[in-house]
């Protein structure tokens, strides 16, 4: 019997999670919980299997963090992130935290039970790709890395200077992305491009989990 513990801060899925793994004879749902820094700690007290790990839960715990401290220290624990934000730099955070598989709620072509199975069986199961977000005249594939890091230090509300310091880069070079975002989407202003990335769920800034990185 696989031992199951779901972290999601949101009531629907959550619920599902937990009917999905008590209506399964294979698994058996030992804790539900809302928040990913408290992950770890319910890893000590009981013999957990595998975790269904949501990124954004309660109170702003990282997910991707919850699942890098659990593997350095329980490697045998398999872990699924389940996300329903298009967050370009997901999945690769998610490889690079040790999590075993990825799952997008609202699109995924096969149901959480069966890639619970696969990963249990020991497979690495993730995207090609993430969603394609549309945003403004363009949409998500039409950005360079860099250019998304400069757009998702942006919507922290900091200046040109401030962004630069962070991701190593001039002022004025911060101002030319911002520029050519905006000749991207269409939208007016730096302010409008970080209110829509924000909606959008194309960045969302973690710094706890970027710094690791």
């Amino acid at each position: 019997m696989v031992k199951v513990m779901v972290v999601e801060d949101q009531a629907m899925p959550r619920q599902l999670f937990e009917a999905f793994v008590q209506n399964s004879p294979d698994y058996r749902l030992v804790y539900s919980i809302k928040n990913a820094d408290m992950a770890d700690i319910y890893c000590e007290k009981s013999r957990i299997d595998l975790i269904l790990m949501d990124i954004c839960t309660q109170m702003n715990a990282s997910g991707l963090e919850a699942a890098r401290r659990i593997k350095e220290k329980h490697p045998e624990i398999k872990i699924i992130i389940v996300t329903s934000m298009p967050e370009v730099s997901y999945i690769k955070r998610a490889k690079a935290a040790g999590a075993d598989s990825f799952w997008y709620k609202e699109i995924s072509e096969q149901t959480i039970l069966e890639l619970m199975d696969r990963t249990m069986a020991g497979e690495s199961v993730y995207p090609d790709c993430t969603p394609v977000v549309d945003f403004g005249l363009t949409d998500s594939r039409n950005f360079t890395e860099r250019e998304l890091d400069v757009l998702r230090e942006l919507t922290s509300g900091d200046t040109n200077l401030q962004i630069g310091e962070r991701l190593g880069m001039s002022k004025n070079t911060v101002r030319d992305y911002i520029q050519t975002m905006l000749e991207k989407t269409g939208f007016r202003s730096r302010t409008e491009l970080a209110v829509k990335a924000r909606e959008s769920g194309i960045v969302i800034l973690d710094r706890r989990t970027e710094n690791r990185e």
